[in-house]
């Protein structure tokens, strides 16, 4: 699978049609599951270990799901795709009025 393979665009849900695949109002909520439980662990633990934990999950399972699920054979380019990706989205946050 990692032959060719073009790495998606977060934004993109439109090839979402695939089985289990989330679309726009999936991913979002999906997401925010993943904020609710953050919200959760900030009682205890404080923001910033918080925000670096959950990046070090999503590297961890990023990494997995490069490696195991769709075999990239340039690690490079999955990371420089996934690390411009997070850019995208970091900046589509801060310029979110709700945040």
């Amino acid at each position: 699978m990692g032959k060719d393979m073009e790495f998606k665009d977060w934004y993109d849900r439109s090839s979402s049609s695939e089985k289990g695949g989330l679309d726009r109002d999936g991913f979002i909520r999906t997401a925010d599951r993943f904020v609710n439980l953050a919200n959760t662990l900030n009682k205890r633990t404080i923001a910033t270990d918080i925000q670096y934990t959950m990046l070090y999950a999503s590297a961890r399972y990023a990494a997995h799901v490069g490696k195991n699920v769709i075999e990239v054979e340039n690690q490079e380019d999955f990371i420089n795709h996934l690390t411009n990706q997070y850019r995208d989205m970091l900046r589509e946050n801060f310029a979110d009025p709700a945040v």
